[in-house]
């Protein structure tokens, strides 16, 4: 065994709540070791490949477009939608805390560190019935989550004086070291050699993530009663697995509350050039697009529709006969809606290239529909029904979608055009001219169309699978982020940030995320810990 590596504080993982707690432990005069089981190159976690995508409230950008959000506003529509346990106190708590700073201790932070944001704010997540964001909150960070990763890794590496930072990465926490009742360390794997590395510190920081990585988890934690489908697709970071919680749990007495509260997706396909075993790609599915069951027919009797309630859409989506739907849909919907989060298939956005943006959103973002087309064998694209109808049979290796049968369903949808644009009584046509009443959406949104449409083909057809991303649930927190064990008490020593601590107080979110957030959960429970060490909480 090596000399054992002493410091301040010990951060266990290296995506965006580790780092930052790591940043401002350095600021606060820490000497911090990072353990981060990924690579150099791939330090940043989950977020170095996410869209940037973050729910802020009483922003500039905000008033600047007339949005009269406020704190009161957020924490009703925050809890009415998440259904937050009455009695989980630690759940209310981060809740007000976090649409009360925000603003101050995320949006004007990130901006104080050179963070920038897109001059629109989006509308995600209102609520089939209208009971989630009752007003636009969703902010765009300029350069994706990549973006924000590098700007703190920057700050990382210039609040690195004196050699107070020491980062390990490749390897992997296997269990922590307590002493007279209280952390003092950890015990690690050095993955490129095999040797036990042991790490001395009075402090110890878990930002390992959730346990979406692990399908393992994800089953063994599913709700009883929900529908689960038969596959899901890996849509978090694979070394996101649990361990470290139930360690806890088992070791420290540490309480894990809502376990089984998870924010998957309904729409997801997998990808060409997977990264690791399972990967999907979560697709932003088109508001316009028919989402259709394995036989081809319309999903019902309520249609389903994009953003407005994620977590009734997975709901749906796993209930279903198969575990794969099908969303029908066309060229020209494709082109103005078709999207994948993410920073990978977002290179605009990614690489700050404004003028190409533009002219993608105004013109069509063919260029992704065509990779698709290219790359992805879920993709399906043919001039005629019948012969997109052959083509997602020969996929299912089935007879499941009879041609007969996706006629019938385009054929039905379209006759709501056959007395005008205006004499519809369709609710997913409904949900389309609403969400066009904002201009952000309104570029993004096609205008209600036949979607045999002259001149709009050809036809697309794309597979789609249920695909696991966030846990809602985690080690139970107060609002210092010190880990609380089942009698409510401080773990001494112990904190969890990010994923790991459901994003603050083991499951802030409730059920539903008012989507976006995710990354200033992570800021705001890192910057949290990170006070609380420095004053000695």
């Amino acid at each position: 065994m090596t000399t054992p590596q002493q410091s301040d504080v010990l951060v266990v993982g290296g995506g965006l709540a580790g780092i930052v707690t790591a940043l401002e432990a350095l600021r606060g005069g820490q000497r911090v070791t990072l353990v981060d089981r990924d690579t150099p190159e791939r330090f940043g976690g989950l977020a170095l490949w996410a869209f940037g995508g973050m729910a802020l409230v009483g922003t500039p950008l905000q008033a600047r477009m007339k949005i009269p959000d406020t704190p009161e506003v957020a924490l009703r529509d925050w809890l009415r939608f998440g259904e937050l346990p009455a009695d989980d106190a630690h759940a209310h708590a981060w809740a007000r805390h976090y649409v009360e700073q925000s603003r101050p201790q995320v949006y004007d932070w990130l901006t104080g560190e050179g963070v920038k944001f897109m001059p629109a704010v989006n509308w995600v997540e209102r609520g089939l019935n209208g009971d989630g964001n009752s007003l636009p909150r969703y902010h765009i960070v300029w350069g994706t989550s990549r973006e924000l990763v590098r700007c703190m890794v920057a700050a990382l590496h210039r609040a690195n004086t004196h050699g107070r930072l020491t980062l390990l990465h490749r390897h992997r926490v296997t269990a922590l070291d307590h002493q007279a009742g209280r952390v003092a360390g950890a015990v690690a794997i050095d993955e490129t050699t095999g040797a036990e590395v042991r790490l001395q510190a009075p402090v110890v920081v878990l930002a390992t993530g959730g346990i979406n990585g692990s399908h393992e988890q994800v089953r063994a934690n599913w709700p009883a009663g929900r529908p689960m489908p038969a596959t899901l697709l890996n849509g978090a970071h694979p070394f996101a697995d649990g361990a470290m919680h139930h360690w806890v749990a088992q070791h420290l007495g540490g309480h894990i509350a809502h376990a089984g509260e998870m924010w998957n997706y309904a729409a997801s396909f997998p990808h060409p050039y997977p990264h690791f075993a399972g990967h999907g790609l979560s697709a932003i599915p088109c508001k316009s697009a028919l989402w259709l069951n394995h036989r081809g027919e319309r999903i019902g009797p309520q249609p389903l529709v994009t953003g407005f309630d994620t977590h009734w859409l997975c709901q749906r989506v796993a209930e279903q006969e198969q575990p794969w739907t099908w969303h029908l849909l066309n060229w020209r919907i494709a082109a103005k809606e078709f999207a994948i989060s993410g920073a990978e298939h977002n290179p605009r956005i990614r690489d700050k290239q404004f003028a190409l943006f533009l002219k993608e959103t105004l013109l069509g973002n063919h260029r992704l529909v065509s990779q698709m087309q290219r790359e992805s064998p879920h993709f399906l694209v043919d001039d005629t029904l019948a012969g997109l109808a052959a083509k997602m049979n020969a996929l299912t290796a089935s007879h499941h979608v009879d041609p007969a049968t996706l006629q019938a369903t385009a054929d039905a949808f379209d006759a709501n055009f056959a007395n005008g644009n205006k004499l519809h009584n369709d609710e997913q046509i409904r949900r389309i001219l609403h969400a066009r009443q904002w201009g952000p959406d309104r570029l993004r949104t096609c205008a209600p169309a036949p979607l045999q449409q002259p001149g709009a083909g050809p036809f697309i057809a794309i597979h789609m699978q249920l695909i696991t991303r966030k846990s809602l649930g985690g080690l139970q927190t107060d609002l210092h982020s010190r880990v609380l064990n089942a009698a409510g008490q401080p773990i001494a020593g112990l904190y969890a940030v990010g994923e790991a601590a459901g994003f603050g107080g083991g499951g802030a979110n409730g059920k539903r995320s008012l989507e976006g957030t995710f990354l200033p959960g992570c800021i705001l429970t890192a910057r949290a810990a990170a006070r609380a060490i420095s004053t000695g909480g």
